[in-house]
C-alpha cells in the first residue's frame, strides 16, 4: 500500500508519527472531523495520477463515408419519323411495294433502326389522296400500311409494329380541282404516302 504524506503544517486526515495519512485495511484514508473538499489530497480523495489513455482500449476508427449513390442516367430517346412517298413506292391504286421502295427502306430506314438500342413500338400509317371513294381510299391506305409492316418484319425487325390506315383524312398538300386530271394527280402526290413512326431509346 502506497504511503500518502499528510499536508503540513495541518492536515484534515489522521496521520501517524511519521506524518503519513492513516488508512484502513482496505486503503481508505481516515478523515478528521474538520475535513472539507478543499483538504483533499491525491491518493485519498483527489486523483493520484493524471488520467492517461487506456493502453488496452482499441483505437478510435472513423468509418469511411458511404459512397455516393450513382446518379441515374436518363435514356436518350431514339424517336423519329420516316415517310415513304406513295408514287415512289406503289403503283397507282396498288398496295404492293415496288423494288424502288424496298431499296429505299433498306438504304434509308433500316440503318436508322439499327442505331436504336431498343425499339418500343413502330406505327405504320398509310395515306391516300382525295381522289376516289372514301371507303376505297380507306381500304387502300390500310393495305399499303400492311405491306410496309410486313416488309419490315420480313427484314428482321422484331419490335411491335402497329399498322393503321388514314385514308385521305390527313392531307399534307392541297390542290385546286380546276386543273387537268394528270396535273391534279401530280399535285396530290405528297398525300399518297406511308409514314413510319419509331419510338425507342439509343444504345
Amino acid at each position: 500500500m502506497t504511503d500518502i504524506p499528510a499536508r503540513s503544517p495541518a492536515s484534515a486526515y489522521l496521520q501517524d508519527g511519521r506524518g503519513i495519512v492513516a488508512r484502513s485495511g482496505t486503503g481508505l484514508c481516515w478523515r478528521s472531523g474538520t475535513w472539507t473538499p478543499a483538504d483533499a489530497v491525491p491518493g485519498c480523495d483527489g486523483e493520484l495520477l493524471p488520467p492517461i489513455a487506456n493502453p488496452i482500449a482499441p483505437p478510435l476508427v472513423t468509418a469511411p463515408p458511404a459512397p455516393a449513390a450513382p446518379v441515374p442516367v436518363a435514356p436518350v430517346p431514339c424517336d423519329f419519323s420516316y415517310t415513304l412517298a406513295g408514287d415512289g413506292a406503289f403503283a397507282s391504286g396498288q398496295a404492293s411495294l415496288n423494288a424502288a421502295a424496298r431499296a429505299r427502306l433498306d438504304r434509308e430506314l433500316m440503318p436508322r433502326l439499327a442505331e436504336c438500342g431498343k425499339i418500343a413500338a413502330i406505327l405504320v400509317t398509310g395515306h391516300t389522296d382525295r381522289l376516289g371513294k372514301r371507303a376505297a381510299n380507306q381500304a387502300l391506305s390500310e393495305r399499303r400500311a400492311a405491306a410496309v409492316a410486313d416488309y419490315l418484319k420480313a427484314s428482321g425487325v422484331t419490335a411491335p409494329i402497329e399498322r393503321r390506315g388514314a385514308g385521305s383524312s390527313a392531307e399534307v398538300q392541297t390542290c385546286s380541282a380546276r386543273q387537268p386530271s394528270a396535273k391534279l394527280r401530280q399535285c396530290l402526290a405528297p398525300n399518297r404516302r406511308v409514314v413510319i413512326e419509331v419510338r425507342g431509346t439509343s444504345k
